[in-house]
């Protein structure tokens, strides 16, 4: 169980060339972004990192996220539990330039000042991982499908349709078909 918190910011390169291993937890409540997305969370996130240099000579890391999330129900808006996982590789990258020279399996970082902002980083793969569309079972939902429907426009027209392109001909003045 993990029960030391990740530092707020380090030195990746540095990191990557001793081969090192972070892991700990990170506080959801400090993570504006994630708050603005989802709404208020409580609790941590459990994050795995190995920072490494990969056999092209690229600096990176490979990670895995955890956290328990308290996510709105799209049909009720009430918040129900989800369990958010999230397994990735990043290339740490120094310009814009460098990171469109990564292959497609990595996700650019940007190194500024040879320091890395790393709760942002979870915070940004814990945003990018968070599903998206989140629904109670109908059966524990409080608002049933015949709510969500509303009259007329939830009937099916039993007319078929014409062609799309009648309305061009009608414009066109070429009425037969």
């Amino acid at each position: 169980m993990l029960t030391s918190r990740l530092p707020g910011r380090v030195e990746p390169y540095k990191l990557a060339a001793q081969a090192e291993h972070l892991e700990g937890l990170v506080a959801l409540a400090d993570m504006s972004r994630l708050t603005e997305e989802v709404g208020a969370q409580q609790g941590d996130a459990s994050a795995w990192l190995e920072f490494a240099i990969d056999a092209q000579g690229r600096r990176v890391i490979r990670g895995r996220l955890e956290a328990d999330l308290q996510l709105p129900c799209r049909r009720c808006l009430e918040p129900m539990a989800q369990h958010v996982t999230s397994d990735f590789l990043l290339g740490l990258v120094s310009s814009d330039d460098l990171a469109a020279d990564l292959p497609s399996t990595h996700e650019p970082v940007l190194v500024e000042n040879e320091q890395l902002d790393l709760l942002g980083v979870v915070e940004d793969e814990l945003i990018l991982s968070l599903p998206q569309v989140v629904y109670h079972d109908e059966s524990e939902c409080p608002v049933s499908r015949d709510q969500l429907s509303s009259g007329a426009d939830a009937e099916v027209s039993e007319a078929p349709s014409g062609s799309p392109f009648d309305v061009l001909k009608r414009l066109k003045g070429n009425t037969d078909t």
